[in-house]
């Protein structure tokens, strides 16, 4: 496999609201937050170099959720944790469940079942913990 499970972690250093296609405008203050997706198709991770341009300005396209918030100013890419398996979910789910998260309802899972996949917390080093934990619990 090419690709995997991907998770974002974010920086967001102003408050305020941020209009994301579809889900209208949210209030995403100020703060850490973690997005998951996958990298399944035939490029794989090069998802990740995609999200990377979008976040720093290179590339102007917003087809997903994750789009808006990368492609606000407020935002800046931090840190990637990759697993090379098709566990999206079950990420984003543990993310959820860690008390040191809160989701942001209907993020970025219109194509699943989940509450979401965009968590965010105060403290980076909690969320860095989270994530990196539940990569770990679902890793093949």
């Amino acid at each position: 496999m090419d690709g995997g499970t991907y998770t974002l972690v974010l920086e967001r250093d102003s408050d305020g609201p941020l209009a994301v296609g579809a889900l209208g405008d949210l209030s995403l203050p100020a703060g850490w937050y973690a997005y998951t997706g996958s990298a399944l198709g035939a490029g794989g991770f090069s998802r990740v170099d995609r999200h990377r341009a979008v976040a720093s300005g290179d590339n102007d396209a917003r087809h997903w959720h994750v789009d808006y918030l990368l492609g606000d100013d407020a935002t800046r890419v931090d840190t990637v944790v990759t697993t090379r398996a098709a566990v999206e979910c079950a990420v984003a789910e543990r993310l959820q469940d860690h008390r040191a998260t809160e989701s942001v309802p209907d993020f970025g899972c219109s194509d699943c079942g989940c509450r979401s996949h965009l968590v965010c917390s105060d403290r980076r080093d909690a969320l860095l913990t989270a994530v990196e934990t539940a990569h770990a619990a679902v890793d093949d």
